[in-house]
This record gives structure tokens, sequence and C-alpha cells, in this order.
């Protein structure tokens, strides 16, 4: 067998693990990643995301506990609504996800990791006939953008709307984000960050009505930034991705390297 075959994966994994987890960066101006005991942790204003990213490799059991208890003090302590912990499929300890549930956080649906070289990526961008690609640069953009999530998810755009904004607002040079338009309607919305001295940008957020699904609409948005990416210099794309979108993402050679699991911690209310 193949030893550079099998162990890209884990090579990938590591280097994962080491730059966009333990060496993370703040998502705002405002945020800021700690350190605190075996955990890295996002802090922010009350608004911001507030989790966990990363948890030490031997974490053992009695750490794991007081490693959860504090982040549900800080929780409470700073008023924040909610705090994620990011839990990855090869953490520890084994149990980690059960002590998180016994502590009251909640479990979200699972993803995939799925991790691509860019250079293997970038291709020609292909439109189904009718369909065209706008960057987003303004608050028109950002409207359209929240209308096509609204059609692909079925819930309420808004939180898109305010993100986009904020990110055009305070790191444009770092944020890429699309709206594909068939006519005057959006279909289908997509953004992009690079994280600047990591080699990694994020995939996030792809998601198209209904109605124009099995086009290569979510193809080309994909398509376009990794060409994005490849002339700004990065190595790889990262997404978390659903069972909808993990196949399609694996056909143009991304790789899957663990789960992730959201759990979330609701701050108690008097």
């Amino acid at each position: 067998m193949n030893d550079h075959v099998t162990s890209e994966p884990a090579r990938l994994l590591a280097r994962y693990d080491r730059v966009m987890r333990e060496g993370a960066r703040p998502e705002s101006p405002g945020a800021r990643v700690a350190r605190v005991g075996d955990v890295v942790r996002h802090e922010g204003a009350a608004h911001d995301w507030h989790g966990v990213l990363w948890s030490a490799p031997d974490l053992d059991a009695a750490r794991a506990d007081e490693a959860i208890a504090e982040q549900v003090a800080y929780c409470e302590r700073t008023g924040c609504e909610e705090f994620e912990w990011k839990l990855y499929g090869h953490d520890r300890p084994a149990d980690l996800g059960a002590r998180l549930l016994a502590a009251g956080f909640e479990a979200e649906e699972p993803e995939t990791l799925l991790v691509a070289r860019v250079a293997e990526l970038a291709a020609e961008v292909r439109l189904p006939e009718g369909v065209r690609l706008e960057e987003v640069r303004d608050e028109a953009g950002a409207e359209l953008m929240a209308r096509a999530n609204e059609r692909a998810f079925g819930r309420d755009g808004s939180w898109l709307r305010r993100l986009v904004l904020d990110r055009l607002r305070e790191d444009p040079e770092h944020f890429v984000a699309l709206v594909a338009m068939a006519g005057d309607e959006p279909v289908s919305s997509a953004r992009m960050d690079l994280y600047p001295g990591t080699g990694f940008g994020g995939l996030w957020g792809g998601g198209t009505d209904p109605a124009w699904r099995g086009r290569g609409v979510y193809r080309a948005l994909v398509d376009f930034r990794a060409g994005v990416a490849a002339e700004r210099g990065y190595d790889f794309l990262q997404v978390d991705a659903t069972e909808d979108s993990r196949p399609i993402l694996e056909r143009l050679g991304f790789t899957a390297l663990t789960s992730t699991t959201p759990y979330i911690y609701r701050r108690t209310r008097a």
C-alpha cells in the first residue's frame, strides 16, 4: 500500500488542528482567541461567536469535566446567549460528547470536515444557461444573499445579512461573498473566509434554491472561490459539509478528514 496516500489525510488533519484550531485567529476585530487551561476559546462581545475551537489531545476525563464546567461558568458570567463547543471526531476523551450532554449542552447535526488542495481544484467556472455570479460588495448584495439563503434553507436570512455586512466593513480583503442570479432572482449564495498566515481558506454557506439544484450552480460557486484562493496564494480549502454537500465536494477532489459536531450551551435565564 502506498504510504503517501494513506498518510496524507493524517498530515492534513494534523496541520488543520495546529493552524486552524490551536492557532486560531479572531473572527472579528472586537473578538479574541485565548488559551484557557486545556482549551482554546473564541471570545467577543455579546453578539459575537463564543466557543471552544480546540482541546488538548491528551485530555482525560477529570480535566475534561473541569474544562466543560469552566465554559459553562464563562457563558453564565459573561452573559453570552449561547456557547458552542466544536467537537471533532478524533478529540479526546472518547466520551467527550456524552460529558458535554451531561453538562447541559445540546448536540446539533454532525458535519464532515473536508479539505482539498487549491491547486487540484481551480477550474473553469461553468454555469447553467441564464445564471450569472455576482460578487457581493454592498448592502444590496447582502440582501440578495439573504434571500437566496432563505430559499435554500427555508429559514430567516437576516443573520446572514448582518454577518456579510460586518465582514465587508471589517475585513473585506480576506472575505469573498457571492450570489448566483437567474435574471433578477437570487438562486444560490456562498462565502469564503481567507485566514492569512495559515494557507487555509474556509468555504461557508453554500446553498441553492431547490428548483435550481442538480444543475451545477453549487459546483460553480466552489470553483469560483477556489480560483480566488489560488490567485491569492492559498494552499488549502476547508469545508464543514452537510450530508447533502459532502458527496459533491468529494467528487470535486475534497478529502474527508474527520467529523465535527456543534455542542451548544444556552445561558440560563432568570
